[in-house]
């Protein structure tokens, strides 16, 4: 696994304890690999999911970090979103 996928995983689990997220998510980091979220929290890998997330490393963590707003990301295309988009919304209340 990657640093930056490892990275990304912690802060997800960090910003997810206990939120209870109900669907499947992954999050494609382009160039660094993808990780799945469900209402376990967050782990490495690249399976089926009800939405999936791309966007670049700097992109997903200016949103982990709240310095750039999930819904902002996509409005500019800096944040692509394939699938459900209410599973979408609902995991950027819970990380932006």
């Amino acid at each position: 696994m990657s640093d930056v996928i490892e990275a990304a995983v912690a802060a997800l689990n960090e910003k997810l304890s206990g939120a209870g997220f109900d669907a499947v998510a992954k999050f494609v980091l382009e160039g660094a690999g993808a990780i799945m979220v469900d209402g376990s929290g967050a782990r490495a890998g690249d399976e089926e999911a009800d939405v999936t997330l791309t966007a670049s490393a700097d992109t997903f963590e200016a949103m982990l970090s709240g310095d750039l707003n999930p819904t902002a990301a996509f409005m500019s295309g800096k944040l692509a979103v394939d699938g459900d988009m209410g599973a979408a919304m609902r995991l950027g209340g819970l990380i932006g």
